[in-house]
């Protein structure tokens, strides 16, 4: 019998994380920090999808507005026109691919599941747009709620912290409880990995990322290329494979259930030798 913690309902496809997964980003941006402007016509998506697919992907997360650090939010009927045709093309073509909204506007976000989503990821925690939660809720769809001090723009300007762990697990104690007034079922936390942190406050909610096990809700950790591995090894995001999949084995022993990244055959191979491990 699966475990209904380690289970997530897509839009009636039942997808069990009792063995992690791989979500598959796919930015379709001008911007992101990594990728921006790779995948803007619906050839190289496709492309994109399908190579993510044969590489493992269970997940598409597919996001129409950077988060980088300094980024603007992007008006919804410019996000709403990167994301809705990648999203039909994308259903069209995989008709049975689970795929996520990465936005924070709750329009897109409906648009998004009604064009063949069946996720929403939301770096704000719904406080962009306050319609989120309930959205998400009407959708039926699981939500991916993340940390995040301050916004993109402003976010690692100076952030602070007494302790991180604590102050991350009592803001997904309150916005758990909120979601599920809102009446969102499947919840998964993400400690939002450089969004709002230093590099010590990084490595802590790493290091003590079990902690969150606490609240029952599958952990997602999305480390992949990310500043808290570039800055160790003086290397830019292009160098970072190899740091990403050190971090994404640690982060499989402190109870992820899903890799966010932008190479999925690396973060595969990873679960694959971190599930050895575990038969022991």
């Amino acid at each position: 019998m699966l475990n209904p913690r380690l289970t997530l309902n897509c839009r009636g496809r039942i997808l069990s994380l009792e063995q992690p997964v791989v979500m598959g980003i796919l930015n379709v941006t001008p911007d992101s920090f990594f990728d921006g402007g790779k995948y803007m016509e619906e050839k190289p998506i496709l492309g994109q999808v399908e190579r993510m697919l044969e590489e493992g992907a269970q997940i598409i997360d597919i996001g129409g507005m950077s988060s980088r650090p300094g980024a603007d939010v992007v008006p919804v009927e410019e996000e709403l026109r990167r994301v809705i045709p990648a999203i039909e093309a994308i259903h069209r073509r995989f008709p049975a691919t689970i795929l996520s909204i990465d936005t924070v506007q709750s329009r897109v976000a409906r648009e998004a599941v009604a064009a063949g989503a069946a996720m929403v990821n939301d770096i704000s925690a719904g406080r962009f747009d306050g319609k989120m939660y309930e959205e998400t809720g009407r959708l039926g769809v699981p939500y991916v709620l993340m940390h995040m001090q301050g916004t993109p723009k402003d976010m690692q300007k100076q952030p602070t912290y007494e302790d991180v762990v604590l102050e991350v697990l009592d803001f997904f104690i309150v916005e758990v409880g909120k979601l599920r007034q809102a009446g969102v079922v499947d919840i998964l936390l993400d400690p939002g990995f450089g969004f709002g942190k230093t590099m010590e406050h990084n490595y802590r909610l790493l290091k003590d990322m079990h902690v969150f096990g606490i609240l029952e809700c599958p952990i997602l950790a999305g480390l992949s290329r990310k500043s808290m591995i570039n800055k160790v090894l003086g290397i830019s995001p292009a160098e970072a494979l190899n740091g990403t999949t050190a971090l994404n084995m640690i982060a499989l022993q402190q109870g992820a259930r899903i890799l966010r990244v932008h190479d999925v055959r690396p973060a595969v191979e990873t679960i694959k030798l971190w599930a050895q491990l575990e038969k022991l």
